[in-house]
């Protein structure tokens, strides 16, 4: 609830003025509650990126940019990321709690028998060309869930929100696996029940009927630490999507699918696919040198992808977390990519620069996820679809609270209006 504490504007100008009440959390700063600013001023605020807006209430995931903090539901994204499991955060953050051990059966259980895609989807896929982006496929594909489960669509039923999270965390990796077999031409391979998600997931990706896969066990423990690390992220651009449409009533399923389109982008989840673009632009470990040379250069239009972060003003601590398990992958698989030599050449130099220490521009999670998905024989076009399957257990725990939040209301933006003023219509012979 709102403190009693007041902030008082006034216009000057036409002495008019607005007291405004401070709304706070139970961390980070307070914030001006603007609700009746325009009634009192006739004035909106003018914010673009919404980089000084609080649009919700939230009680899903905290950061602090200028510490390096980052908390899923208060517990330290460290400890999650040492002792925890996705799927495990994904109950977490759907349910506000850590599950007992009951509980959490119960919850696998029901993720594992939900792993099915129904069958006619396979179909769905065919309609795609062979070379169509596997994101463009995951958005369609999800979205077109609702219409195999319409009957479970009531929003404000409690149960069938429930039932639609569990669907949406079992099902999208069987959708991306297929989404990537139909890509490279593979017959498309049902989910392995007595698998564990990540490992399952990894089976459905590169298991061919010939042969059986043989997996190293540090490729399902790096693939379940990057799920963990990028499960949720506050109110960032996918997630703002996922609730501004869901603010508008629409079905779990549609809303996911807007936050997928919207992760595509290249600033966003598209960023360790950029990550990638660019070590293939530097080519080989004796060009580093000059590839930070030219990223120090202001007028040169070369860019280090995967280097800080506009939240984090201090080191990323999934960075942090991740770059222990980056080099173990590249250790232990022991996989030899002239592009990983690269990246950890770069990493090097960028740590040891001053241009880059002194700005605090450290490689962050999109740097060491794209070298981690790169060693495990992920594909370059794939990577964002990795990035939605953690980022599910998120959005749709956002989705959840936002329709549990009493006196929720549809988003909708204010602008200010750059046009024509009012002017007559001129008939087309007089123009």
């Amino acid at each position: 609830m709102p403190d009693a504490k007041i902030v008082k504007l006034t216009d000057e100008s036409n002495n008019r003025s607005s007291e405004l009440p401070l709304v706070t959390g139970t961390l980070g700063p307070s914030c001006i509650d603007l609700g009746t600013l325009y009634r009192d001023t006739g004035h909106f605020t003018y914010d673009p990126g919404y980089g000084s807006t609080a649009s919700t209430r939230s009680a899903i995931t905290y950061i602090d940019g200028d510490e390096g903090v980052l908390l899923y539901r208060g517990y330290p994204i460290e400890q999650l990321a040492e002792h925890s499991n996705f799927l495990e955060v994904s109950y977490l953050l759907l349910n506000g709690e850590l599950p007992k051990q009951a509980e959490f059966a119960a919850f696998e259980h029901q993720i594992t028998h939900h792993t099915m895609m129904h069958e006619s989807l396979k179909n769905f896929f065919q309609g795609f060309h062979h070379n169509a982006h596997p994101m463009a496929m995951l958005a369609a594909s999800v979205a077109s869930l609702s219409a195999f489960y319409h009957d479970d669509l009531d929003v404000d039923n409690p149960d069938d929100r429930r039932l639609a999270a569990i669907r949406l965390i079992a099902k999208m990796p069987t959708i991306a696996a297929a989404a990537y077999r139909y890509s490279i031409g593979w017959p498309m391979r049902y989910p392995r029940n007595n698998l564990e998600y990540v490992t399952r997931f990894l089976h459905m990706m590169f298991e061919v009927p010939s042969e059986p896969l043989m997996l190293n066990p540090v490729a399902a423990k790096a693939l379940d630490l990057l799920f963990i690390l990028h499960a949720d992220h506050e109110q960032n651009a996918s997630t703002s999507t996922v609730r501004l449409v869901g603010s508008t009533g629409a079905n779990p399923y549609a809303s996911i699918a807007a936050g997928i389109t919207a992760l595509w982008g290249p600033a966003h989840g598209g960023a360790n696919e950029a990550v990638l673009k660019m070590l293939e632009e530097i080519g080989t470990p004796d060009k580093v040198e000059t590839a930070v040379r030219r990223a120090k250069d202001k007028n040169d239009n070369f860019r280090l992808m995967g280097f800080g972060h506009r939240v984090y003003k201090n080191f990323d601590p999934r960075a942090r977390i991740i770059r222990e398990m980056c080099h173990k992958v590249l250790a232990e698989l022991g996989v030899n990519d002239p592009l990983l030599d690269v990246a950890m050449k770069l990493e090097e130099a960028a740590l040891k620069d001053d241009y880059f220490v002194e700005r605090k521009l450290y490689p962050n999670v999109d740097f060491y996820s794209g070298i981690i998905y790169k060693a495990l024989g992920i594909p370059t076009e794939m990577f964002t679809v990795m990035f939605a399957i953690a980022r599910t257990a998120g959005w749709i725990a956002h989705w959840i609270e936002q329709h549990e939040t009493p006196g929720a209301r549809i988003g909708r933006p204010r602008q200010v209006y750059t046009g024509a003023v009012p002017r007559d219509f001129i008939p087309a012979a007089k123009r």
